[in-house]
């Protein structure tokens, strides 16, 4: 690393925090905007508001946007040396094309290792306080709301039903138990009300009725109450909105490992975020080469020209992006493929640039 990469690094890590400055700025002010009533409603402090909601909407909106301000800032302070013949007279001097490019590698790697690590530890936990605080005071209604008539599927054969539910007092009322194995149904189990012991670590249930079928034979106990351990606790019962945003991979891994087990079905959405914090991480190198390549030729219409090819850029590769994980959520589209597709479009892109550019 030699002087110019230096200058050239500096000006990459600046201009990307700058730009990175600017736009939570501006996220915080529209939030507020959104949220004040709820703000206000709550009599919450300005200190409450900041530690335990602000403090974990940062790093969810940078993450989220990460790789794109990436990519402004390189074309923006790349287009402007070209702009003052910096970069023309940097490869005037003897330095290949190719070597000019080294601070961006360098830079791309160090912000996308920042993301990728992010990703599976610090935007989880702020996403964990974000959404702790929505749902206390922004979505807090939703989240008292009872369930009804809610089927879940806790192991391989056992499915549960919940007639009713209520999560404030961890009970609900006509409560279903059925192990169905293949096509044949071995124990079913009705109750009239269920409640969580916390001390035991076990569901309550009253006036219970247990049908066991072998074969053709069956056999039937009534009983006043009972106690049930399975695999499924209060807090699994509450509808948390992204839930999956707010684990750490390792969580997230074992959280998955969990539900295939169950046989749980809808397991693409957590595919899909487990793939997408690499995959967003290697976007970061593949933009970072692309909006080099792109500024570093000068041009008549100077820095607003590069930035306009660069918002179409961005552009095509969020809409790429939507496009293939909703493929993937909806119509089975193979998780790993679908958060990959722009990244190896875009990659594909970034390698046709550099090879023709001039060396």
């Amino acid at each position: 690393m030699t002087k110019i990469d230096w200058y050239i690094l500096r000006k990459f890590i600046s201009t990307f925090i700058y730009s990175l400055s600017i736009l939570l700025v501006i996220s915080i002010v529209i939030d507020i905007t959104e949220k004040i009533d709820d703000f206000m409603n709550s009599n919450l402090s300005f200190y409450r508001i900041v530690v335990d909601y602000y403090f974990g909407f940062i790093p969810y909106i940078a993450a989220l946007l990460f790789p794109l301000f990436i990519f402004i800032s390189v074309i923006f302070f790349t287009s402007k040396m070209a702009y003052r013949t910096e970069i023309v007279a940097i490869l005037c001097s003897g330095v290949s094309f190719r070597r000019f490019l080294r601070p961006y590698w360098v830079g791309a790697f160090l912000f996308g290792g920042l993301l990728w690590a992010g990703n599976r530890w610090t935007v989880p936990t702020a996403n964990r306080i974000r959404n702790k605080f929505e749902n206390v005071y922004v979505d807090r209604k939703k989240a008292q709301e009872n369930l009804y008539d809610k089927t879940m599927r806790i192991d391989s054969f056992t499915y549960v039903t919940f007639g009713s539910y209520d999560p404030n007092y961890k009970s609900g009322g006509n409560f279903l138990l059925e192990d169905i194995r293949g096509q044949e149904m071995d124990l079913k189990m009705k109750a009239e009300r269920i409640a969580w012991d916390s001390v035991a670590g076990k569901w309550k249930l009253s006036l219970v009725t247990i049908r066991t079928i072998n074969g053709l034979k069956e056999h039937w106990i009534n009983s006043p109450d009972t106690a049930i351990k399975i695999p499924l606790r209060p807090e699994e019962m509450k509808e948390e909105k992204n839930k999956e945003q707010s684990m750490t991979t390792p969580e997230l891994n074992k959280y998955i490992h969990r539900e295939e087990l169950k046989g749980a079905e809808g397991l693409n959405v957590l595919y899909v975020e487990r793939y997408r914090r690499t995959s967003s991480a290697a976007a970061v190198v593949i933009l970072t080469l692309i909006g080099a390549i792109i500024a570093s030729k000068k041009v008549r219409g100077g820095s607003g020209l590069h930035l306009a090819v660069g918002i179409v850029i961005s552009a095509s590769y969020i809409i790429f992006l939507q496009f293939s994980t909703v493929f993937s959520i909806k119509a089975s589209l193979n998780p790993l493929l679908a958060v990959w597709i722009p990244n190896v479009m875009f990659g594909i892109l970034a390698f046709w640039l550099y090879f023709r550019a001039p060396k």
